[in-house]
């Protein structure tokens, strides 16, 4: 684990694993929330968390880089659903990664529970943990110029759900109506770092109904966010 300095007040803890970022998050949340911990926004990445508005940073560098970091504890939240129609361009090509079937694609991916290591890139978009490693997959060689919202996408080990429509190269495998991102929603961001995530198959009918109906319940007002 290293410990560097961020201005005045803040500090970036850099560690080996994307879990090691996982668990290290999970525990400074855990003492600021007793109390033991004064900082104020605590943000986790691929192997790295910043610690911001810490009074006195230099003392608590010299305690992180002796800390033993204990497992990733269980989240104490219902798991959140996310429909899915399993009919992306990428889909063969992932299967063909694998080596299976597409369908066995879609049956490995919603069998799995996947869990929020961070967020980034965009408003409201996730990176997803959970596919054992043999399932990793590469970006594509060249990204496309604009994803639509609601691509359920792979890359290396991560799954994500675009929030909205954007470049982008990840491995499309799916579609969701569910909206990731809702200015008018508090949080704003549907899914948040430690949310456990499954992904629910569903028809095309399905689908294009649950759709219809969220934007039917749509405050007119609602705009998508700059970013």
């Amino acid at each position: 684990m290293r410990v560097l300095p961020v201005g005045d007040d803040a500090l970036l803890v850099e560690v080996s694993s994307g879990d090691e970022a996982q668990a290290l998050h999970a525990e400074l949340l855990r003492r600021r929330a007793e109390g033991s911990l004064p900082a104020g926004e605590i943000v986790p990445a691929a192997r790295t968390v910043l610690l911001d508005g810490l009074s006195e940073p230099a003392g608590l560098a010299a305690e992180l880089a002796a800390l033993e970091l204990p497992p990733v504890p269980p989240r104490a939240t219902e798991t959140v659903e996310v429909p899915v129609r399993y009919d992306g361009p990428d889909l063969a090509d992932v299967a063909a990664h694998w080596g299976v079937p597409a369908r066995e694609v879609a049956r490995i991916h919603a069998d799995t529970e996947f869990r929020v290591a961070f967020c980034g890139f965009a408003p409201g978009f996730a990176y997803l943990t959970g596919l054992p490693s043999r399932y990793d997959v590469p970006r594509r060689p060249t990204p496309r110029t604009a994803v639509p919202a609601g691509s359920v996408a792979l890359a290396g080990p991560y799954t994500g759900v675009y929030p909205r429509s954007s470049p982008g190269g990840w491995q499309l495998i799916g579609t969701t109506g569910l909206a990731l991102w809702d200015h008018a929603r508090v949080p704003a961001a549907l899914l948040s770092p430690g949310t456990r995530v499954r992904f629910v198959p569903v028809t095309a009918t399905a689908t294009a109904t649950a759709t219809a109906t969220e934007r039917a319940t749509e405050p007119a007002t609602a705009t998508e966010p700059a970013g």
